[in-house]
């Protein structure tokens, strides 16, 4: 990246890019996806930590792998097909969508600490600044926005 600074062209350093990150994975429910998702959204990070000089700390990068793992395990345990898991990050924020092949929206259930399991949609919400969940013409799209920032 170059400044101008009366006429004269001043190297700034290293250029920033303009389009985010974009990764995609596609997972077909066999033994050992979830850990090969995270593995992914691991790598994702890293790339992103090189390429965007994102800073990501240990806690956010170990809430975006909890998101990560709680999509692809609800994707794994309710579709009838294979999924697909879409990272999207920047400096300031990764997006995690998993599209699968059921129609069927998740529900998000009441707190209640006496409940065994069903808490995966729980946990992403307390960890997301934003979710959003759509039908799409396979089946449908769970996404989660993540502060890198912390907030």
């Amino acid at each position: 990246m170059t400044e101008h600074v009366g006429g004269a062209v001043v190297p700034t350093g290293f250029d920033v890019p303009v389009e985010p990150l974009r990764r995609a994975a596609h997972y077909t429910g066999e033994p050992g996806c979830i850990a090969e998702a995270r593995s992914f959204a691991a790598l994702f990070v890293e790339q992103l930590r090189t390429e965007w000089c994102a800073m990501i700390d240990d806690r956010v990068r170990d809430e975006l792998l909890l998101v990560v793992s709680e999509l692809v395990t609800n994707a794994d345990r309710h579709s009838n097909g294979p999924y697909i898991l879409e990272l999207e990050g920047t400096d300031m924020a990764v997006t995690v969508c998993v599209c699968d092949s059921s129609a069927a929206l998740p529900h998000r259930f009441a707190r209640d600490p006496q409940r065994i399991g069903r808490h995966g949609l729980e946990i992403v919400h307390a960890l997301a600044a934003r979710i959003s969940v759509e039908r799409v013409p396979v089946g449908k799209r769970v996404s989660a926005v993540l502060p890198l920032n912390g907030e």
